[in-house]
């Protein structure tokens, strides 16, 4: 019985994320037509642009890896009742410790870069660990300590770029080769894409969370207290440490998500004049794929298309990206809102009254 509840459930919300995903391109599809855009060609240039052609095929699966990161950090902690929306702090800071791994650190080739990885998944954790014991042992909302966590974290790496690791200059030296994440081989199949070994660390991570949440005491202890910390602590569970463990491991795998695009992507750390916007778009990830390790993975797919495929779409059908960003914010608008579980649901009901008649 508890597996038929539990397809119901599944198949009810992969429905919802399918049905919010195509009113949110309807809603753009109605923008470009009153702004004057064709947005058939919009469309077709978009996804066109974004998987039929070796190199941009690359450079969309490049934009899903950290999406998956942050979209697994956002929905763990969404899952123990949490809201860790200092996921683009712990991002940054995971690139900024990488980074100093990376240029400060004289080690072997392999033992390098899983150095400086290791180093950016910790630093994301201890990033988060200051909203999370606040939040169990004072009370504070994680929110409001994990938005100022966000600002602290993107001016210090500024300033230490600035003054330490770049002295003086704009962006810091590139990275030592050894600690390099870069997949080569697997590029040039790509046309020369920026692929690297932070897909096979986030598909990983996705795995590690399954299991992690839906296979262990730990995950079933965070479970419980985000369903309910009361009776969970009457249980015997420890509420204040499951939360600080859940921010914890959230921070984890956003900081996990920095260092993968520090390493595999860019190879090198500039000053931010502001937020990279990957960890917020990790919430948006979350919503959409259900809290669940495949939705998300999922849900990174499609946002990882629009993503790089609206940044050629500008190009190819004259359309601003905003267009993208539109979409992207109906659609979480439609999946927040449980708009499109209404209509579903609505739909049954008129249904169900005429099979009765």
């Amino acid at each position: 019985m508890k597996k038929l509840v539990s397809g119901l459930n599944s198949q009810s919300t992969l429905l919802t994320s399918l049905v919010s995903i195509l009113l949110g391109m309807l809603i753009g599809a109605v923008m470009m037509l009153v702004a004057g855009y064709d947005p058939l060609a919009a469309y077709n240039a978009l996804f066109v642009s974004a998987l039929f052609q070796p190199y941009d095929l690359g450079e969309t699966l490049r934009t899903i890896t950290p999406l998956i990161l942050t979209g697994l950090a956002v929905a763990l902690a969404f899952r123990t009742g949490l809201f860790n929306i200092g996921v683009e702090g712990q991002f940054i800071v995971g690139q900024l410790v990488a980074i100093i791994i990376g240029l400060k650190l004289d080690l072997p080739p392999v033992l390098h870069a899983v150095v400086a990885v290791v180093a950016g998944g910790l630093a994301g954790a201890v990033w988060a660990l200051v909203p999370g014991l606040l939040k169990a042992t004072r009370g504070v909302h994680e929110v409001i300590i994990s938005i100022m966590m966000n600002f602290i974290a993107l001016y210090l790496s500024n300033a230490l770029v600035f003054h330490w690791l770049a002295k003086g200059s704009d962006s810091t030296p590139k990275i030592m080769e050894s600690a390099s994440l870069r997949m080569d081989a697997i590029s040039q199949m790509f046309g020369g894409a920026r692929l690297h070994f932070g897909l096979i660390i986030a598909l990983l991570a996705a795995f590690v969370m399954y299991l992690l949440v839906w296979r262990t005491r730990l995950g079933y202890e965070l479970r419980a207290v985000g369903h309910n910390p009361l009776a969970a602590e009457y249980a015997g569970m420890s509420v204040k440490r499951n939360i600080i463990m859940s921010m914890m491991i959230s921070g984890s795998f956003a900081g996990l998500a920095g260092a993968g695009e520090a390493l595999g992507t860019s190879g090198y750390l500039a000053i931010q004049p502001a937020f990279t916007g990957i960890g917020f778009d990790g919430i948006a990830v979350a919503l959409l794929g259900a809290s669940t390790p495949l939705g998300v993975v999922l849900a990174s797919v499609l946002f990882g298309v629009l993503t790089y495929g609206g940044g050629n779409m500008q190009f190819e059908a004259g359309v601003p990206f905003e267009v993208i960003r539109v979409v992207f914010a109906a659609i979480i608008l439609f999946v927040a809102a449980n708009v499109t579980g209404r209509i579903l649901e609505k739909f049954r009901q008129k249904k169900g009254g005429e099979t009765r008649a």
